[in-house]
């Protein structure tokens, strides 16, 4: 199958993340969309749970998410490479890293989505096949020679959502290792090499408070087999996956195009389903970081969801709102979302009401 035939499947949408956007949640996307507010409130937290399956048909259901919009984001991805190739870098003592994650991705991909993919094994002889993206290798496996890229460019270049892999030593995680091309302004070239407190540095408050001092002693006693999850967000001006520094130049300007009566169609929560693995030959750590937009306009739609943004973004500290990059657009945002808060009480949890 060649990718525009996976656009045949009625599941797959045939959709741009550029340009001239036309990126758009189905109504059952929008039912399973992972908002990330349990209370009318936030503060940035760890905020982490075992990664196990959940509801059915939900983003937790899986290991790792296939949904509507795989092949489009596939192909937003390649393009993103074709002109950046330094979205992907690997340092050369993360290979095997590289193997373990490729190896996690097919198993879960193979397990939970025959319909799409399957993985063959005759020892170290594989069979890779993923009918969405019309591929179908055969290779040997911990053979760099075998494949047209390395294990982990190989790999995540046919899984949505970014990837790092951090190596664990000396009480601590280095990034070391990465696929990020649908970052929420942050580079991986800058960071790669970095320890854990150093790429978290620009993040404001949660320092202070011992969130990555937590967060950290948590990581480094990550067992394998026991993966976790945990939300983060921000607000993007547009259905735009690639908001690098890198490119701010294209994207940073949107943020003062939005109106009263735009706001709706153009202003997207962005929200990161961030899972944690141990990795079972390098010992290192895999984090998987998948992005999930949703316009204002859609998201009013659930009115539980439309209550409690208005109220997390009323009360929210001017660091984290600065730090998350619409400061400038709040009381716009206040405006649009306070016609769908009546003040009634909303439910415990992130789920929207039935």
């Amino acid at each position: 199958m060649s990718l525009d035939d996976a656009f045949k499947d009625p599941f797959f949408r045939d959709e741009s993340f550029f340009g001239k956007y036309t990126y758009k949640n189905s109504p059952a996307a929008i039912k399973r969309f992972p908002f990330p507010f349990p209370e009318d409130d936030y503060m940035y937290s760890v905020n982490m749970e075992p990664h196990v399956s959940g509801r059915p048909g939900s983003v937790f259901e899986h290991a790792f998410d296939v949904d509507e919009h795989y092949v489009s984001e596939m192909r937003d991805r390649a393009r993103v490479l074709a002109d950046d190739p330094l979205r992907c870098q690997s340092l050369p003592h993360m290979t095997l890293a590289g193997w373990d994650l490729l190896e996690l991705i097919m198993e879960s991909f193979a397990r939970d989505y025959p319909q799409w993919f399957e993985l063959h094994k005759d020892g170290n002889k594989w069979h890779w096949i993923n009918r969405p993206l019309g591929i179908d290798d055969k290779f040997t496996f911990l053979d760099e020679s075998t494949l047209p890229y390395g294990p982990m460019e190989y790999i995540t270049r046919q899984a949505q959502g970014d990837f790092t892999l951090q190596d664990q030593r000396e009480d601590n995680l280095w990034i070391e290792a990465g696929m990020v091309t649908s970052q929420a302004d942050w580079s991986l070239d800058f960071d790669i090499g970095m320890s854990f407190h150093e790429w978290h540095a620009p993040v404001p408050l949660a320092g202070k408070m011992g969130v990555f001092d937590r967060a950290l002693k948590f990581l480094l006693q990550l067992q394998h087999g026991a993966p976790v999850r945990r939300f983060n967000w921000t607000m993007t001006v547009d259905p735009l996956l690639d908001t690098s520094p890198e490119n701010y130049h294209k994207w940073g300007p949107s943020k003062t195009t939005l109106s009263a009566e735009n706001i709706g169609q153009r202003q997207h929560l962005r929200v990161e389903l961030q899972t944690l693995f141990r990795l079972p030959r390098s010992n290192a750590i895999a984090f998987p970081i998948r992005c999930y937009l949703i316009s204002f306009e859609d998201l009013v739609s659930q009115p539980k969801w439309a209550r409690r943004l208005h109220r997390v973004i009323k009360n929210l500290p001017d660091e984290l709102a600065t730090y998350k990059g619409f400061i400038r657009n709040r009381p716009l945002m206040i405006e649009y979302l306070s016609q769908f808060d009546d003040g009634a009480p909303t439910s415990p949890g992130w789920w929207a009401d039935e």
